[in-house]
């Protein structure tokens, strides 16, 4: 079974202010995406950025065969959401944004009210597997891209640009900490016994602090010693499948020129020993063909495919 996430970049029906200018933008990209998915061959993809439902729909529409689909009815203020799209009928579990009660509302620019929920819902869902249910959380961090007062992408000073990167690192670790409220209840008191996985675009790359928020008890990471050996960890821990990626593909998306790994997927104890490949892109094929993004992203409004790749694991069902 082949699990895998991937942020669709602005995934709206034309006419808007943020998706393609015409009919012809619209169906291209919609190709594009189609051949994606069609050549990965997921059993459950978790997508981010769908701004339309009808969007999403007119994109199954160009895929063979049955696929079911779920999506928060979280979005953020460009309405953009995250969803899953599944081969088997998926049961939503949990769609939640508010932030955990003892969490503390939070800043979020230099004067407007402060906040206390995720700008995107987080998405839980199960579906049954070969090898029993597989409970499946879909995120969508806050961007590490800042915007000011008035939609301006560019501050007015530095002073400016270090407050307004505070308040979206302030956010993108209260997200954290909720998406990890989620994933201790979607556990059940013990992965070992639970195939749970959490994925999505996190915003942050593999040693960032609201990435490792994620992971719940420190050690045993993937290639490490304690990895094989059980400790009082494993129920609660969480492992991120990044260095089951070979190192050369070990990115999803590239940021003025550098390649980085924001998009994520982590295993329960039960669910990671039995991955048995991890990859980004399309499996056995060439370089990744990414664009390289800036700090001004309506520049590609109506540029085909996405500014991510796919993150995908092969899970062995026996």
């Amino acid at each position: 079974m082949l699990l895998g996430t991937w942020n669709l970049e602005n995934l709206y029906r034309p006419g808007g202010r943020f998706g393609p200018t015409d009919e012809t933008e619209y169906k291209t990209k919609l190709a594009s995406l189609a051949a994606v998915i069609t050549d990965l061959g997921p059993a459950l993809l978790g997508v981010q950025e769908v701004g339309e439902p009808g969007a999403l729909e007119d994109l199954v529409a160009m895929l063979d065969g049955e696929w079911h689909i779920a999506l928060s009815g979280h979005p953020d203020g460009r309405g953009i959401r995250v969803g899953v799209l599944s081969r088997a009928q998926p049961h939503v579990v949990a769609d939640v944004n508010a932030f955990p009660e003892r969490l503390h509302p939070i800043q979020s620019d230099d004067s407007g009210p402060a906040v206390l929920q995720a700008g995107r819902g987080f998405l839980a869902v199960e579906v049954t597997t070969g090898a029993g249910p597989l409970t499946v959380a879909v995120a969508h961090l806050k961007s590490k891209l800042l915007t000011y007062p008035g939609g301006r992408f560019f501050p007015h000073d530095e002073g400016e640009r270090a407050r307004y990167g505070a308040y979206a690192l302030y956010r993108r670790a209260a997200e954290a900490a909720t998406l990890r409220e989620l994933a201790d209840r979607l556990l059940a008191g013990d992965g070992r016994t639970h195939d749970v996985a959490v994925l999505g675009d996190m915003n942050d790359e593999v040693p960032a602090a609201t990435t490792q928020i994620l992971l719940g008890p420190p050690g045993s990471e993937l290639g490490t010693p304690g990895y094989e050996r059980p400790d009082n960890g494993d129920p609660a821990r969480l492992w991120d499948v990044a260095p089951l990626i070979p190192a050369e593909r070990r990115y999803s998306r590239i940021s003025f020129g550098r390649r980085e790994l924001i998009d994520h997927i982590l295993a329960s104890h039960r669910l990671v020993h039995r991955i048995t490949a991890a990859g980004t892109g399309l499996p056995d094929d060439g370089a990744l063909l990414l664009p390289s993004v800036h700090e001004a992203p309506s520049e590609r409004r109506g540029v085909p495919g996405s500014d991510h790749a796919p993150v995908w694991v092969r899970v062995d069902l026996a």
